[in-house]
């Protein structure tokens, strides 16, 4: 490989670091760790949630590292990825070490040979669906990794991660993911990543006076009142309109899917940030939701103005105030606060409504100003945190089971799930093959996700339809 994973012992502690990954000394005690909560909801008898990572390669896949890689570099990251998944009699979860067999966890699709990228992008597809459908076997580690050595017409070969959600969340496997690649222009050199920056001063620099506080603080108990309220009756009472993107009929997560992906400019997206004064997430939800709202009307005149709900997934560990992405050896120290894991709570956010006076050349602008004015009044409530230690009360009160019931209700009754991630800011590779591309999706329930990496941004849409055609009519 590229990089020189240079091991450096240390007696006191017992343990070994690469690169500032901590890693495990994988002869240490195979005692049981408890699953967490969140882990338990995504591991349920209501709920089996996964996360696909695709990586599109420039040049045919040379798959002969493959499994040094995974031995010496993805199973050290945590030790979770070297254990089974166990219950007790009193129903109890514990993660249970055990030995891997690296064959039964790397997979090599084959498809007919001598055809175009247009017949592979299809066998893609239907691959990507297959696996989706599929249940990790109770008896070995939850993730799989599926090499596609067919060129399709986005890439010379494709490699898809396939992790359970019980794993941890996003941002903890992503990071996992990200900590085997390595820089193209240089694979000595580590990745580096955005800085998270809270605005707590006003943009002259002076810090916000307490009686401008006032207002925003009582509208803050205001925006979290209301959020509550609107998730408690979207989770309990109150479902979405059945349309072009919501059947509203049970098992939709185990049925066929369709992944599309689209690719924008960051550079573009940052002149209109600029432009209308709003932030690159306006940009990018008001987008997404007009887009939606579009393909909702084309299917059906009044589906424009349906009631439809985007149940917004929001990384906790933000909340905490942290200004900084967290690296893998950050997240499975004993001493950081947010450790590896399912850090996250989610918010019910409302599609604005197409009227029929809009089209789609004269709504753009509207759709993000109202996208701003939306997230401008989330980002001023405590729901999210709330929401949170609620599920935790529940699962105390009620156990694991039911607080997953609660929680599939609540996808249930949604029209979508949009999530983002934060992608290195530069050019990547894999055992020194780049990467032209990297998107990921979450199986099992329907979702839109966002992955922003170097100067661009990639979209990517997940839908079903009850008959198994996914969405209807054109991307």
């Amino acid at each position: 490989m590229g990089n020189v994973w240079l091991a450096e012992k240390k007696k006191k502690k017992k343990k070994k670091r690469l690169f500032g990954f901590i890693i495990y000394d994988r002869e240490r005690s195979m005692e049981s760790e408890p699953v967490s909560p969140t882990g338990q909801y995504f591991n349920s008898s209501v709920m089996s949630v996964s996360i696909f990572a695709v990586l599109e390669f420039e040049a045919p896949i040379d798959d002969s590292q493959f499994l040094s890689l995974l031995n010496n570099v993805f199973l050290p990251i945590n030790p979770r990825f070297s254990s089974i998944m166990v219950g007790d009699k009193k129903g109890t979860k514990k993660w249970k070490r055990v030995e891997v067999k690296l064959e039964d966890h790397l997979k090599v699709a084959h498809f007919p040979s001598g055809m175009s990228p247009e017949f592979y992008d299809s066998c893609f597809d239907d691959y990507l669906s297959t696996i989706a459908l599929e249940q990790f076997p109770s008896s070995r580690p939850l993730w799989e990794l599926h090499v596609v050595k067919y060129a399709t017409s986005n890439a010379a070969g494709n490699l898809v991660f396939k992790l359970h959600h019980s794993l941890g969340d996003g941002y903890s496997l992503m990071g996992a993911l990200l900590s085997c690649l390595q820089r193209a222009d240089d694979p000595s050199l580590p990745l580096t990543f955005p800085s998270l920056q809270s605005n707590s001063k006003e943009k002259g620099g002076k810090s916000i006076s307490v009686l401008k506080s006032v207002p925003r603080v009582l509208s803050g108990l205001a925006n979290t009142v209301l959020d509550l309220g609107l998730g408690f009756l979207k989770s309990n009472f109150v479902e979405d309109d059945r349309t072009a993107i919501r059947s509203g009929e049970d098992g939709v997560g185990s049925r066929p899917i369709t992944i599309t992906t689209l690719t924008f400019s960051l550079d573009q997206i940052k002149q209109i940030k600029a432009k209308l004064g709003v932030t690159i997430n306006d940009v990018l939800v008001g987008t997404v939701f007009l887009g939606t709202r579009l393909y909702m009307r084309a299917e059906r005149q009044e589906e424009g103005s349906a009631a439809s709900t985007a149940l917004v997934v929001l990384n906790t560990r933000a909340l905490g105030g942290g200004d900084k992405y967290k690296t893998v050896s950050e997240m499975v120290s004993p001493k950081v606060e947010m450790r590896w894991g399912n850090h996250f709570s989610f918010l019910n956010v409302p599609i604005p409504k197409l009227t029929p006076a809009e089209t789609e050349s004269s709504s753009p602008i509207s759709f993000v100003m109202k996208a701003h004015r939306i997230i401008k009044t989330k980002k001023n409530s405590a729901a999210a945190f709330l929401t949170g230690l609620l599920l935790e009360k529940m699962r105390q009160l009620r156990g694991s089971e039911a607080t997953a019931r609660y929680i599939h209700k609540t996808v249930k009754n949604s029209s979508m799930v949009i999530s983002n991630l934060i992608g290195p800011m530069e050019e990547i590779a894999l055992a020194n093959q780049p990467i032209r591309g990297l998107y990921f999706a979450l199986v099992g329930g329907p979702e839109l996700g966002c992955w922003n990496n170097n100067d661009e941004l990639c979209w990517k849409a997940k839908g079903g339809h009850p008959h198994g055609e996914g969405l209807r009519g054109s991307p």
